[in-house]
């Protein structure tokens, strides 16, 4: 189930990261041409803030079968102390609830703006922070500190 979940939580990054530069190309496009905000848009909104919501989900049951964060909670005077513990146990469940709380925020407040430009601006400044801290918080393949394979099997 471990191995399953894992990989279904790197697949859906992609999901989040495609839908989330989407729906920010696409708000900055609203927002600096003065579009009207259609039915599209606001269904891209929400499908957005939709796929990075079940990423929570998976990462959150993945975090509470991982046996790197068991070692974590259990060891976690000594564990703090190794980089790779500590960010999985600490530093990307930490970050990545600070993103999806800023991308439902940002949804949320878009939502509720009676003006079409302003719905444009909340999305497009609420998920490009949001994205720039996901960016950082993801154990990229290429990453020094923390490195994680880009895609894993699903079996």
């Amino acid at each position: 189930m471990y191995a399953t979940l894992l990989a279904l939580h790197s697949l859906t990054r992609w999901l989040v990261l495609t839908s989330l530069l989407f729906a920010i190309f696409w708000a900055y496009r609203g927002w600096l041409l003065n579009k009207p905000y259609l039915r599209f848009d606001d269904g891209l909104r929400h499908i957005t803030a939709t796929i990075a919501h079940i990423q929570l989900t998976l990462g959150l049951s993945l975090y509470f079968i991982s046996p790197i964060v068991s070692y974590f909670l259990h060891n976690f005077s000594t564990a703090v102390h190794e980089r790779a513990i500590r960010f999985f146990g600490m530093e990307h469940i930490t970050m990545m609830l600070i993103a999806i709380t800023l991308i439902t925020i940002g949804s949320a407040k878009a939502k509720r703006k009676s003006i079409d430009k302003e719905k444009f601006k909340t999305m497009a400044i609420w998920f490009t922070i949001a994205l720039l801290i996901i960016l950082s918080s993801i154990p990229w393949s290429f990453s020094p500190l923390i490195s994680r394979p880009n895609f894993r099997p699903l079996f």
